[in-house]
């Protein structure tokens, strides 16, 4: 860090242009600048943060590569070679130069060494920049109660105070100490890439099956023990393929429940994958029939209604807008499902945009039955609790995708777009379950946040 702010110093014209690029990218390509400071410095610090990692790491990869070669002009070479790899990739991954990748909807080759390096890459190096920062933050300020403590040392023995009790070692280590202190800082900080590829080739994979049980005062004794399977976010593609979600699609037909929940983004980016996403989820079974609401992904590619006549023909009902009622023994429960929206004032990206969540949906609701509402985002969860729903099943957070959830669920990157990371929460009377998904939206890279098919058991409050 020291080095990077005496290169600044030296380079003052380097340095206005860098920091005028970052402000400049930062004012214009973070929309969240219109929803307040806080949210504006957040989504600020990230991205310059990222551009920090790169700056940090590039001539890290540089000098390791430097120790093995001998003269200066293959050092020369090295670099030249390291900063056209570094574009050719951010050029590849940033639209700026499109290599056909084939079939979007399998792992090719292209995928995997372009998309999938690249994202280690730039996870790993922005996580391990971020700790890096916080050994600096730690260090910056074990040095400054240092000097303080000196100072009122020194002070206090010049008024003649009475003998001070022994020194606090609070002095600066030595030159040796600290060079092996800021190596193992360097070293703790490269941990994050090998958490990175972790995330990419074994827990993006990782399926958790979940068993929740949901109390509900109002529940009707036929359903007593009514099992729903949920599944969510499958976003099709490279790293999350037709047989990976039949992988899943078999795990939720041996679960043997009695209705299956799909809550939204079957497709990624690429609309011509929807038919093969729904061939892959055509083979759900469940007693009492598969239904499904839309997200946000639908939305974009301009597929809902195309991808709900091709999940019609393979059987499973999509509900827009519309309710279904779940007859047993003459009691009913209602399900009522909703296409993805998106509040005006929210920071999320757009949608259907709404100036109150579920606007229309009031009219859906049996107020003498247990309600449970699909709804792809979990922000509305506050409006379904105005409108009396028992229960809502959402998805979109992804749980965060990289968290640290074995501290907290609330410590992911999603948490400023929404409070319902994942799991459960409860409102007054009214429910909601944020499963955490299949697959992966952005980094093909979960960290903390397996994916999920969500086994809910209906059980009666007493």
């Amino acid at each position: 860090m020291a080095k990077m702010i005496n290169f600044f110093r030296a380079h003052k014209r380097a340095s206005v242009i860098f920091f005028s690029w970052v402000a400049f990218f930062t004012f214009v390509l973070i929309p969240n600048w219109r929803e307040g400071p806080f949210y504006f410095l957040f989504f600020s610090a990230l991205f310059v943060s990222m551009i920090g990692s790169q700056v940090f790491w590039i001539p890290r990869v540089v000098g390791l590569g430097e120790q093995f070669i001998l003269g200066q002009s293959a050092r020369v070479c090295l670099r030249i070679i390291v900063g056209v790899v570094y574009l050719f990739f951010f050029a590849c991954n940033f639209g700026i130069w499109n290599i056909p990748g084939g079939d979007s909807t399998h792992l090719t080759l292209r995928s995997a060494l372009l998309d999938g390096a690249w994202w280690v890459w730039l996870v790993g190096s922005w996580a391990g920049f971020a700790l890096l920062m916080v050994f600096w933050t730690v260090d910056r300020a074990t040095r400054a109660t240092a000097w303080v403590y000196r100072k009122v040392r020194k002070a206090a023995a010049g008024h003649g105070a009475a003998p001070a009790p022994p020194a606090i070692n609070l002095d600066p280590p030595s030159l040796a100490r600290r060079q092996l202190l800021e190596q193992a800082a360097v070293a703790v900080s490269g941990l994050p890439f090998v958490a990175a590829a972790y995330g990419l080739l074994y827990e993006r994979l990782d399926v958790e099956v979940t068993n929740p049980r949901i109390r509900l005062a109002r529940l009707p004794k036929a359903f007593e023990g009514f099992r729903i399977v949920h599944l969510s976010d499958f976003h099709i593609g490279p790293f999350m393929t037709a047989d990976e979600i039949r992988r899943c699609v078999t795990i939720a037909n041996e679960l043997k429940a009695d209705l299956v929940a799909l809550t939204g983004d079957y497709v990624a980016d690429d609309p011509s994958a929807q038919g093969e996403v729904v061939q892959a989820l055509a083979g759900l079974r469940a007693p009492y029939g598969v239904f499904a609401c839309l997200g946000n992904h639908e939305f974009y590619t301009e597929t809902e209604d195309s991808i709900t006549r091709l999940f019609s023909a393979a059987g499973i009902r999509v509900l827009r807008q519309e309710r279904s009622p779940i007859q047993s023994h003459g009691e009913v429960l209602n399900l009522i499902g909703v296409d993805y929206q998106q509040a005006r004032s929210s920071r999320d990206h757009e949608g259907h945009l709404v100036d109150r969540y579920l606007e229309g949906s009031e009219k859906l609701v049996m107020p003498n039955a247990v309600n449970i509402l699909l709804n792809h985002n979990p922000n509305s969860f506050d409006r379904a609790v105005e409108l009396g729903i028992d229960l809502t099943l959402a998805g979109h957070s992804h749980g965060g995708q990289l968290a640290l959830s074995f501290i907290n669920r609330g410590l992911a990157l999603v948490r400023p777009e929404t409070p319902y990371v994942s799991g459960w929460y409860e409102r007054a009377d009214s429910q909601l379950y944020v499963n955490r998904g299949i697959g992966t939206t952005g980094p093909p890279i979960r960290i903390g946040a397996r994916p999920e098919i969500t086994l809910l058991e209906l059980v009666r409050r007493v």
